[in-house]
């Protein structure tokens, strides 16, 4: 064993940490005097996920979106997602989908009735996918009264929607402090998933012909979870999913997942895709493709050779390091 304790930092993502320094004034993070600092891979890898979200800019410095996702107590795409969300008009149904994404799983399978149990969830499946799965459950029992019987009746976790409902009380008081409105998007449910592709287009994948999905962004075999919604559906495979998390076990289980029109992805997310040329592509090929901008960024020996180029020149403030 190692004789001590590796410290958080170099061992999480460090996107929150580097926006919030960044919302500091401090741009020279390559230079900073971390106690322990992070290696420097995991803070370019953090810092282009960032300008992916669009809240840094090309020279490194926060964008007006960037200090907004700052001052909000989430991860920057869950933020980014609650912005978005006002803009797209979802942003009450978003404010319980994040609120149900920030507790434990709601749903529970006693060991004497499973099969009941699993029926009574599948009563809440969405055709869209996991998340709208989600706002369902949150929907019904606000109808219910917040109704302890009820979430006993459906094997549903009262304790936990008490905590979404706390959590989700929050939300709206940070989107009124941001003076982002909250509105529904009544049937039009696409615009919540729209919403989810501006801050999930990472966690993107499409079916692979022979088995499970490939990420979009570097072909990662992953699959379906069977506790989705999504799984084994009627109308078979989503080609196109978002996905909040994965989960290893004997393979790469997506979890909380969505169907999604490729095209979102481009709209929610031009810092890192593309719509892919077709020009060469056979007709039975020419369905829209897209693909992720891999080559936006320098090598990590480019970066730091650049930052101190800059410093040398005594511009050290506006840079990614």
């Amino acid at each position: 064993m190692i004789e001590s304790t590796i410290p958080e930092i170099q061992r999480q993502n460090l996107e929150s940490v580097i926006l919030t320094l960044k919302a500091l004034g401090l741009n020279d993070l390559i230079g900073f005097d971390f106690l322990d600092p992070p290696p420097v891979s995991s803070m370019l890898e953090a810092m282009s996920s960032l300008y992916a979200l669009s809240a840094l800019d090309e020279s490194g410095l926060l964008t007006v979106l960037g200090r907004q996702l700052a001052a909000m107590p989430m991860a920057p795409s869950l933020a980014k997602v609650l912005v978005a969300s006002a803009d797209l008009g979802c942003s009450d149904e978003m404010l319980s989908i994040v609120a149900m994404l920030s507790v434990q799983n709601v749903f529970y399978r006693p060991r004497d009735k499973q099969q009941q149990a699993d029926q009574k969830k599948s009563k809440f499946h969405d055709p869209h996918g996991d998340h709208e799965t989600l706002l369902r459950v949150y929907q019904e029992w606000v109808q219910s009264g917040y109704s302890a019987s009820w979430c006993q009746e459906m094997f549903i976790q009262n304790r936990t929607l008490k905590r979404a409902r706390d959590v989700r009380n929050q939300l709206v008081d940070i989107l009124k402090r941001h003076r982002l409105r909250i509105v529904s998007c009544g049937r039009n449910t696409d615009q919540i998933r729209k919403a989810l592709c501006t801050g999930f287009f990472r966690n993107s994948a499409r079916k692979d012909p022979q088995e499970g999905y490939k990420t979009l962004e570097n072909g990662t075999p992953v699959y379906m979870h069977p506790s989705s919604a999504l799984f084994g559906g009627n109308k078979g495979p989503a080609e196109f999913v978002i996905y909040h998390s994965l989960v290893l076990t004997t393979k790469e289980y997506m979890t909380q997942v969505s169907a999604i029109d490729p095209r979102w992805l481009v709209e929610g997310a031009p810092n890192f895709f593309k719509v892919a040329p077709t020009d060469r592509l056979s007709k039975r090929k020419k369905a829209e493709r897209i693909q992720p901008l891999h080559n936006k960024f320098a090598g990590e020996d480019d970066w730091r050779l650049s930052a101190q180029k800059r410093q040398g020149r005594g511009g050290g403030g506006g840079t990614w390091g």
